[in-house]
């Protein structure tokens, strides 16, 4: 995108509030200091913005859609509205379903629960585990990890003209990976899908929350993503999109809200009537509050601006490559090179360090918070370290002590609301680590690396 340099100058000096900005936090070699959160990726901090609009909203929350109340009426237009704005935020289709749901996780689950008989699932190895995992009742087939954005094209296209071209078939794919933090071709997937006859759903996860999401523009079927990556972390999630497969399935869970009318038949047994709006598979009292933030996070997002925010987060991202790049000990993890667009994630591993203890010395001798592990994308994580498939590894740090080789990265993630300081402070960390080691000694305990205080 390009932007003029007045905005790029204000992107770079200004990140949107957030809260725990002014969070301090102990260290181990004494005093405290303001915690650096960079693992947005895992869970990005409330703007301000969204905690104030819940803060004022509370005190009036109700029961949504069943309530006589004043107070039920009102919350019942926030929670439709919400429905409204996350439709605008993703510039959904005329006739597309907004459904609020607890996460990613829950909204790939919802989809897969709604597939029709006999679908063909297609999906690369390179998914975070929400979307490679949920399809059980489907026929899977896994697509091995593509090293160019034309290769994830040209392999999705051979597997789908392989296919049975009389069934459904969906393809899923992600729109920015949680592990390299790259940007996949998703028009061009979508047309690819779309050109074998099957449908399209693209988790945005990673994607939202740093770059406009375009229903009508990508042409994807369905989008799912999470309020928490998106600085609104109370709980809830969307699944939005075509109403068809969600309209003729079963609701996802059995239940109040879901209903339409239920009545009593002569033999004993209950008829049951379902809505065919997004109601259908939001049974039970909903998330008011979590769709409400998902809603206020989505006007913020807009009024900051994406291209503004995009510039700003270029700038930081090209702060930590320069910087990683001055430690030849440092390996940054790609699929599509070093030059390849990304948001703000970037995975690394660091020469005669075990990724565990490396995390932990960031935390507890920098206030640095960052991840280390599999990420909960296992298959894309051993390819990229070159391991065998087979090698067990877990979401978190696996039993290694410190110094030991462990199948594991770590992964810094930063968004709109992190301040220059807080990476600044990180490369300068990196930097010190690998030069002149922790300052600290430290001990596996519980699977993960932590300062050894015994002595």
């Amino acid at each position: 995108m390009s932007v003029s340099s007045a905005a790029l100058d204000q992107a770079i000096c200004t990140p949107l509030p957030v809260l725990g900005r002014d969070v301090t936090v102990p260290l181990v070699t004494g005093g405290e200091v303001t915690y650096a959160a960079l693992d947005y990726a895992a869970s990005a901090p409330a703007l301000q913005r969204v905690w104030d609009d819940v803060a004022a909203y509370a005190p009036y929350y109700g029961s949504v859609h069943r309530g006589a109340g004043y107070l039920s009426q009102l919350s019942t237009d926030l929670f439709e509205n919400a429905r409204r704005t996350v439709a605008e935020f993703l510039d959904c289709r005329d006739g597309d379903q907004v459904v609020f749901t607890r996460s990613t996780t829950d909204s790939l689950n919802l989809l897969a629960a709604a597939l029709p008989a006999d679908c063909q699932v297609f999906v690369f190895e390179t998914e975070h585990h929400a979307s490679l995992l949920p399809w059980t009742n489907a026929q899977v087939t896994y697509l091995n990890a593509p090293r160019t954005p034309r290769q994830a094209v040209e392999t999705l296209e051979r597997a789908l003209a392989d296919r049975d071209p009389h069934g459904p078939a969906l393809v899923c794919v992600t729109g920015a990976s949680n592990v390299t933090g790259e940007l996949w071709p998703v028009g061009e997937l979508a047309a690819a899908a779309h050109a074998h006859g099957a449908r399209i759903v693209l988790d945005a996860a990673q994607l939202a929350p740093h770059h406009p999401v375009s229903v009508q523009g990508l042409d994807v079927d369905w989008v799912a993503f999470s309020g928490h990556k998106l600085y609104a972390p109370f709980g809830s999630g969307v699944l939005a999109g075509r109403a068809d497969w969600l309209r003729e399935a079963e609701p996802y869970l059995a239940g109040g809200g879901a209903s339409r009318k239920v009545t009593r038949r002569e033999d004993g047994g209950v008829d049951v009537e379902w809505h065919e709006s997004a109601a259908r598979h939001e049974a039970g009292s909903p998330n008011v509050i979590g769709a409400y933030s998902i809603a206020s996070a989505c006007k913020a997002l807009t009024e900051a601006g994406f291209d503004t925010l995009v510039a700003r987060e270029q700038y930081l991202i090209e702060k930590v490559q320069a910087g990683l790049a001055e430690v030849p000990e440092v390996r940054i993890l790609s699929l599509f090179g070093d030059d390849a667009p990304r948001v703000g994630v970037i995975s690394f591993v660091v020469d005669g360090w075990n990724s565990s203890h490396f995390a932990a010395a960031l935390s507890a001798e920098y206030g640095i918070g960052v991840r280390d592990g599999l990420f909960c994308a296992h298959p894309l994580v051993r390819t990229l370290l070159g391991s065998d498939p087979q090698t067990q590894g877990e979401c978190g740090a696996p039993e290694a002590a410190p110094g030991e080789k462990s199948l594991n990265a770590i992964r810094v993630s930063f968004g709109a609301g992190t301040p220059d300081e807080h990476v600044e402070r990180f490369v300068n960390a990196v930097k010190e680590l690998v030069t002149d080691g922790a300052r600290w000694n430290y001990r596996t305990e519980d699977g993960r690396c932590v300062p050894d205080t015994s002595a």
